[in-house]
């Protein structure tokens, strides 16, 4: 067991007071308030470190403390001075399952002559809490990524004629353990600004840390508890997509994310500051200013008391640690609920698209990205489309439908007109009127198909007259034309036309009928 080590002060008053006063061993000991014991164990280490009264004037607290401590592990008394890389040995400690018994072990076997272990330990500690607060944290390799917003932003000249200027966002993202640092320019702090931010990180770091920690910022994080908060549904999808997870920091505790908070110190310092005079008229221009000040910060400027840059302590310390990027970065997309309607369709930004009918009425989760909309119930995933426009149209799959509807699943409004070409010129013109009377066209389809089928029980001639005494009155509902015929109506002579029999067609015209 190591003896009780004393400050140099005092060290100097033992020896001081030993060798120029003489007093004995025990009153020094009370003098200073010290055990027997330690003052005899520092007068011996002195005489095992080969020094005497009077010390060397220029002697400073640091050699005097390395040769009083320095180990004897040589039976011969022979001692090599031999100092520690500690800057490697603090990159070496932040990888997985290093320790300092494992460092010191390796440091020994180089230099038989060095420290103990005790006091290898001492001056590891000592060196570590000369580096800033952050550094002091115990970040291992691959472990963590903090991510933040820098508190100013960049501004951008979006009116060339006007000046007019609008902020730009900065996103800052920094690995625990070797400080690599990421920066881009957003205009928003919106979730899919957020996100976006997270891709090009994660492809800038090419690879994957096991945690994230964001702030307790709305845009992440739904609800900020200390045990369990409750993370954004698109973002903990994005981190499932890349096989890691999110821990918010926890709320009013800014040492969790000191390492970021750091790390948006630098870069406010290091972009901001050296882009003060210069103007941006687009965020493109933005992105890369950033990207090229980012490149210096990472693989030129070496971290100070380190002595490696910051890319350099990516690929030693934490490269081996990351994960792999997934084959496809991740897509962003966004969750809706929705109830399905009676006519078995969800409506999502602006368009219809079709579930399972017998879902009728159900709550739905929808996931929407670019490209697709996927609709889940309960987790499951009932229904899936290629994105349509915001145009109210409808997207249908016959699947979808029920059986009582399938039978008109061919009938297209295409071919509901060429069917009513072939009856004739006033069943084409009576349907057409009905199509382009409606806000849609799809809500005039049913009529027009009722229309064009009654071809089949009263034959070609009888409909194409019925349709013809329906544009003389102004009816434009399948329930006229088959009231016409039911009623023989369309067996009346008719009014007579213009040689050229083209009907003029109006909605202000209803025709002499109308009014009989």
């Amino acid at each position: 067991m190591p003896a009780e080590r004393v400050p140099m002060r005092q060290a100097r008053e033992i020896i001081r007071l030993k060798f120029s006063a003489g007093v004995a061993t025990r009153e020094i000991a009370r003098r200073l308030g010290l055990a027997p014991s330690t003052v005899r164990e520092t007068l011996s280490r002195l005489t095992s470190a080969g020094l005497s009264w009077p010390l060397r004037e220029d002697l400073t607290e640091g050699e005097l403390e390395a040769a009083l401590y320095a180990s004897r592990r040589s039976k011969r008394g022979h001692r090599l001075h031999a100092e520690p890389d500690w800057p490697l040995v603090h990159r070496e400690l932040k990888r997985k399952h290093v320790t300092l018994q494992i460092v010191w072990d390796e440091y020994i076997a180089a230099s038989p002559g060095g420290y103990s272990y005790s006091r290898f330990c001492e001056l590891y500690r000592g060196f570590e809490s000369k580096l800033s607060p952050t550094m002091r944290q115990t970040h291992a390799a691959g472990e963590r990524l903090f991510v933040d917003y820098a508190g100013d932003g960049v501004a951008v000249v979006i009116d060339r004629r006007t000046g007019e200027l609008r902020k730009a966002q900065i996103f800052v993202a920094v690995l625990g353990a070797s400080s690599f640092t990421f920066a881009h320019a957003s205009w928003t702090q919106t979730l899919p600004d957020w996100i976006d931010a997270h891709v090009r990180a994660l492809a800038a770091i090419d690879g994957v840390p096991q945690l994230i920690v964001p702030d307790n910022t709305k845009t992440a994080v739904v609800k900020a508890c200390l045990y369990d908060p409750q993370v954004n549904r698109t973002y903990a999808e994005m981190a499932a997509h890349y096989g890691t997870a999110i821990l918010p920091a926890r709320p009013r505790r800014p040492r969790d994310k000191a390492k970021v908070e750091q790390a948006v110190l630098i870069v406010e310092r290091w972009l901001l500051g050296r882009l003060r005079h210069r103007t941006f008229h687009s965020l493109a221009e933005v992105n890369a200013a950033i990207a090229d000040l980012m490149t210096d910060l990472n693989e030129v400027r070496p971290i100070r008391r380190l002595g490696v840059t910051r890319q350099r302590l990516l690929e030693e310390v934490d490269r081996s640690a990351l994960k792999s990027l997934p084959a496809q970065p991740y897509e962003f997309a966004e969750w809706k609920n929705c109830r399905v309607g009676i006519d078995y369709h969800i409506e999502v930004a602006a368009h219809y698209y079709s579930v399972p009918h017998r879902f009728i009425r159900a709550e739905v989760e929808v996931r929407l990205t670019v490209r697709t909309v996927e609709i889940f119930l309960k987790g499951e995933r009932i229904a899936a489309h290629a994105r349509g426009g915001g145009n109210h149209k409808h997207t249908t799959i016959d699947e979808h439908m029920p059986s009582s509807h399938r039978r008109y699943a061919g009938w297209t409004i295409e071919r509901i007109r060429e069917d009513a070409r072939r009856i004739g010129p006033a069943t084409t013109a009576l349907c057409e009127l009905i199509l382009e009377s409606r806000p849609h066209p799809e809500q005039g389809f049913r009529a027009c198909l009722g229309i064009v089928r009654l071809s089949g029980p009263y034959g070609a001639q009888r409909l194409e007259a019925a349709a013809e005494r329906a544009l003389d009155i102004g009816a434009r509902t399948y329930g006229s034309v088959k009231s016409i015929l039911d009623n023989n109506l369309d067996r009346r002579p008719a009014a007579k036309r213009a040689t050229d029999a083209t009907p003029i067609l109006h909605p202000n015209i209803r025709g002499p009928r109308y009014y009989n």
